[in-house]
């Protein structure tokens, strides 16, 4: 359910990219009672937004941003980010001095670092702020939210972020939400990894899957993939849900961390090279369940 905040308490928002996740975060924000303006590169996008929601779209980022309280953004990847805050037509230049830079994208901690260092020298806040619960968690309003920044801002924009989180906690400085993004990752990419080899593990040995998963999905091997995810596995449905693509592009910035850090990541490498050749096979836009689909 989402937190409803009175109209009462509203603000001016802005809100960059409209993809399966920012479209119903933006939407949470709208129905919340807050004034939202967004702004998408398929310009089309932000059209149906509105016309579902009844905000405002912009033909650039600085247009949406200007005058805002918060300027929301959930585009692709490192270079999207710094396209749509730090480009010619960028959010940052035209945000006012006070207001908050909200990065719900999965990016480095290295840009984190950068858009804060950006933010500040024009006397406006910055947060991290990855989410994790995928395309569902965002439609129910249910995400969860890692973040970086100053705890301050982090108070100023809890409750905002609150229309669509269902929890959303300080990690530390900037950078330290993409950080613990990346730890989220390498925790599933081990979960969906085990659950594959347990189901093809199964089916050789004759087991009956459903019955299987009824009975260890109440002990200790208990997942959310496995809770969410066993039933498509065993029927071999992957058209859904978080892509292949996606998950190499998020392993490969926790990689690229851990060769700065030190960390060994052997599973995530491994695994990794599994997602891969899924993606070599064209399933790079199946759901990260299909690592099942290696063993079948």
């Amino acid at each position: 359910m989402v937190k409803e905040i009175s109209a009462a308490g509203s603000v001016r928002v802005a809100f960059l990219g409209l993809g399966v996740m920012g479209f119903p975060m933006a939407g949470h924000l709208a129905k919340a009672g807050h004034s939202v303006c967004v702004y998408n590169r398929n310009a089309t996008k932000a059209v149906l937004w509105a016309e579902e929601y009844g905000g405002d779209t912009a033909a650039t980022p600085a247009l949406a941003a200007s005058d805002c309280d918060f300027v929301f953004v959930c585009v692709g990847n490192d270079d999207d980010v710094r396209e749509v805050v730090l480009g010619d037509s960028g959010a940052l230049a035209a945000m006012k001095p006070g207001a908050v830079l909200v990065d719900h994208t999965t990016a480095s901690a290295e840009l984190a670092r950068e858009l804060n260092e950006a933010a500040d020298a024009r006397g406006i806040s910055f947060l991290d702020a990855p989410v994790s619960g995928g395309q569902v968690g965002a439609e129910n309003g249910q995400l969860t939210v890692m973040v970086g920044g100053e705890e301050h801002v982090f108070a100023k924009a809890e409750p905002i972020i609150g229309c669509y989180a269902r929890f959303s906690k300080l990690l530390g400085p900037a950078g330290s939400g993409q950080l613990a993004k990346m730890v989220n990752q390498i925790c599933i990419a081990g979960v969906v990894e085990g659950l594959a080899e347990g189901l093809s593990f199964a089916r050789r040995a004759g087991l009956d899957g459903e019955a299987l998963i009824e009975t260890i999905s109440k002990g200790a091997a208990g997942s959310w993939q496995m809770e969410n995810r066993y039933q498509t596995m065993l029927a071999g449905k992957y058209d859904f849900g978080f892509a292949v693509d996606w998950m190499r592009k998020d392993l490969g910035i926790a990689l690229a961390e851990s060769e700065r850090n030190g960390a060994e990541l052997p599973l995530v490498r491994l695994v990794d090279k599994f997602y891969e050749e899924i993606q070599s096979d064209g399933g790079g836009r199946l759901d990260t369940s299909s690592l099942l689909k290696r063993y079948d």
